[in-house]
């Protein structure tokens, strides 16, 4: 037992440190974990920005939350975005990293960097140049657009920051190191905690900056996580290491990694607006609805962040193992990554039938909000042990550098299916809870069909 524990503790340990490291030859399941355990860390600190914020400025009143809110409802399509990025340039530099190709994959991360850099800037100008535009065409309110309008702009001019944050990462996790990716976010959030109380309320000789502050904080320490990450892409001691030879565009390589990103960001693209739809069908019973569900996807993000860790390692098991010209392990580690995902989101259904009421209570006290957010919960997590497999599959997808079979299926499944049979079963139910059985129908339609096409092998051929 004791060998054992020391095992893990161990494992544990590498997991944690990372290193040069080839997932192309070691024991899949060691592989799952050595990269799983930090990219599950990394995807928990990415959401813990939005968290620290709301917590600090939660002191301030209803309008600072307000604005927080508002401008993170804008961020969504930045994050769906860069999340499309970060899938493309994981997928070229493992593929480059799997065929032992260190030049290919430098070049390629560069290109990487150079589609962030011009996507943040497109990105960051509307909300730099008009802040206030924006706030009055979410429906912000007069004292909401004022105290906002520099929160926004400070945020949204920062995109070029969140881009590179991501795009990096993304380098990172495709030549393996994913714990660097972890530390780079560790270290972004650690100045956040720290600068946010202090910005927002003051001390000593530094102002209180109120909502603004918050603003401040989160962007100085994205930028400080971006700079230890250039640090270490470029003093030589990775997979990929970049020097001044690289700082070029290379088109090929760049059109590479634009037309992967593009289709990734579309498949995010699609499923944000399918879940605007959703809101606005349960918006039409009325507030205490609106509130309980708002609840429930909270705790179904939090929930899903380890399962997200567990499909981006799938997908950069797939992409090295099919650049290292092993199919047959790349189509193992996908599968073997489903399972686990499978035996965390059965837990998961477990946990959420068992105490969704303590959950939900934990944010409101309101019975009705509270009746719609342990209804949401429970209905949602019945078709967790599909979302495993479809989100994990998804991944491997694009890790193949198949994106665009993801995108088709989000279509169908979302678009053409979700949105309007939940218009249909909450019409026909008149409750709310006709969305969140389409919900839990439609995302486990979409794990089937991912297994069923995964499972043809068209995916192997994709080229990178």
């Amino acid at each position: 037992m004791a060998s054992r524990q020391e095992g893990v503790i161990a494992t544990l340990r590498d997991a944690l440190h990372g290193g040069d490291r080839d997932y192309t030859a070691m024991d899949l399941r060691r592989a799952m974990v050595l990269l799983g355990i930090p990219m599950v860390l990394e995807m928990a600190m990415e959401a813990l920005f939005a968290v620290v914020d709301v917590f600090f400025v939660g002191h301030l009143g209803t309008e600072a939350v307000a604005v927080v809110g508002l401008t993170e409802g804008v961020l969504m399509v930045v994050y769906s975005l860069a999340w499309g990025l970060a899938a493309g340039i994981t997928a070229v530099v493992a593929r480059r990293t799997g065929e032992q190709d260190r030049e290919g994959a430098d070049i390629s991360a560069v290109q990487g960097i150079f589609l962030a850099l011009a996507l943040g800037v497109v990105l960051g100008l509307p909300g730099f140049l008009a802040p206030g535009a924006l706030l009055n065409a979410m429906g912000a309110s007069p004292q909401v657009v004022a105290m906002g309008t520099p929160f926004m702009r400070i945020m949204l001019g920062g995109n070029v920051v969140i881009l590179l944050l991501f795009g990096i990462n993304a380098i990172f996790r495709g030549a393996g190191n994913a714990a660097l990716a972890m530390r780079s976010l560790g270290l972004a959030n650690g100045i956040n905690i720290v600068l946010d109380p202090i910005l927002i309320f003051g001390l000593g000789p530094i102002p209180a900056m109120g909502v603004t502050g918050a603003a401040v904080a989160t962007v100085t320490g994205r930028a400080c996580g971006v700079a230890y990450q250039c640090w270490h892409l470029f003093d030589g001691r990775g997979k990929v290491v970049l020097a001044r030879r690289h700082l070029r565009v290379a088109w090929a390589d760049l059109w590479n990694v634009v037309r992967l990103s593009g289709a990734a960001s579309a498949q995010f693209l699609i499923a944000s607006a399918s879940w605007l739809f959703l809101v606005r069908i349960v918006a039409t019973f009325g507030s205490d609805a609106v509130a309980g569900y708002t609840i429930a996807v909270r705790v179904v993000v939090f929930a899903l962040l380890p399962a997200w860790g567990i499909a981006n390692a799938a997908s950069t098991l797939v992409g090295q193992n099919l650049g290292a010209g092993r199919a047959d392990r790349a189509e193992r580690s996908a599968w073997l990554c489903g399972h686990a995902n499978m035996v965390y989101m059965g837990c998961m259904t477990l946990a959420m039938f068992a105490f969704a009421p303590w959950l939900v209570a934990f944010f409101t006290g309101v019975p009705a909000v509270a009746d719609v957010g342990v209804h949401a919960l429970r209905i949602v997590s019945a078709g967790y042990v599909f979302y495993a497999y479809g989100m994990v599959l998804s991944q491997a997808f694009n890790g193949a550098g198949d994106a665009r079979t993801p995108v088709w299926l989000n279509l169908v499944c979302f678009w053409l299916l979700e949105v309007p049979l939940a218009w249909f079963l909450a019409s026909g139910m008149h409750a709310p809870e006709g969305v969140f059985i389409a919900i839990a129908v439609s995302e486990s339609l979409l794990a089937v069909l991912c297994m069923a096409i995964f499972s043809k092998g068209r995916w192997k051929m994709a080229k990178v």
